[in-house]
């Protein structure tokens, strides 16, 4: 026990996904980062996301997790799902800063997939004058916020997943001095979605959320119904056009930057030949980042993950214990 007192212990990182929910906190005990505790669970099939059934779901499931005894604390930190988050990148207009957030909302408001009276934003500074805006809907944050209070945990704050996986980067991956300055685009492969983030060390650039995940990207058999669904070829296909038009996007917003590399923040969550086909359609260099790979774990048995064929993706859960 008293290896806890030595360490600063990190809040609880909450990753409500679109199929599955993480629980994880960390630790810094001045040599590195730790894993104290972890879990995870996956929605049932028959429970539709947003849902009644759904929220019970997550409450339990919290609980569930949380009861392991190696968690320290109930502060949290959390993040409303990529598919629950709306992000576009502008030119900052040139305009007072308490006028700032109103002007955005308008600029973004026909885009936004509900009325701009129910929607919060935030909006974060880039670079050449550019801005990322990133909305979500007022009473999708309280419902998120209503789970959390009923499954006893404190949120300390409502995080954004771009920032989360920047921050994953930067701890583990980022560390050398040549990394400061490179700009790297960072993939997290789910199982229904690819989230992606173009960043500068901690300093967060581009972000977009792609509904192609790692189901789409094997080959599946036919639907219930009769109809073929898309070939694991034609949907890798679709998912790098779409990565393309995020680098186009991107350089045609960051005309002085240039990207040096692909991490791909997936673990075991995907396997590494898709990896190997996106970097190499890319044509950019890539390297993997595991971050289960990079803590080490304080207490193997106890701390509810078990990192032999662990084939959940940690990065976005990590990212925000570290917030």
């Amino acid at each position: 026990m008293l290896w806890f007192l030595k360490n600063r212990t990190y809040p609880i990182g909450v990753d409500i996904g679109d199929d599955t929910l993480k629980l994880v906190q960390l630790a810094n005990s001045g040599n590195g980062v730790s894993l104290i505790a972890g879990g995870s669970e996956n929605r049932p099939e028959d429970v539709k996301p947003g849902s009644g059934d759904w929220q019970r779901w997550a409450i339990e499931a919290i609980r569930k997790l949380t009861a392991n005894g190696e968690f320290r604390g109930r502060e949290a930190v959390a993040a409303m799902p990529a598919s629950e988050v709306f992000i576009d990148h502008l030119k900052m207009p040139k305009i007072e800063n308490d006028k700032l957030e109103a002007v955005l909302l308008s600029k973004i408001k026909q885009k936004l997939p509900v009325e701009s009276e129910g929607a919060m934003i935030k909006y974060i500074p880039t670079e050449e004058d550019n801005v990322m805006v990133i909305a979500a809907e007022r009473e999708k944050v309280d419902r998120h916020l209503a789970i959390y209070e009923r499954a006893n945990l404190q949120i300390k704050s409502i995080a954004v997943w771009p920032a989360a996986l920047a921050n994953s980067y930067t701890r583990f991956f980022g560390r050398r001095k040549t990394d400061i300055e490179a700009i790297v685009m960072l993939l997290e492969i789910e199982p229904n979605r690819t989230n992606v983030v173009i960043c500068r060390h901690k300093n967060l650039l581009f972000a977009r959320s792609i509904p192609i995940g790692a189901k789409q990207l094997e080959n599946a058999p036919e639907c219930d119904e009769g109809r073929s669904v898309p070939q694991a070829d034609e949907m890798m296909t679709r998912l790098v056009l779409e990565l393309t038009a995020c680098r186009r996007h991107f350089d045609s917003m960051h005309r002085k930057a240039q990207m040096e590399r692909l991490i791909f923040f997936s673990g075991r969550a995907a396997d590494k030949e898709i990896c190997t086909a996106i970097a190499k359609q890319l044509e950019m260099p890539a390297q993997m980042g595991d971050c289960l790979a990079a803590v080490e774990i304080a207490s193997p048995y106890d701390s509810g993950i078990d990192r032999r064929g662990c084939r959940v993706n940690w990065a976005t859960a990590f990212g925000l214990s570290l917030s």
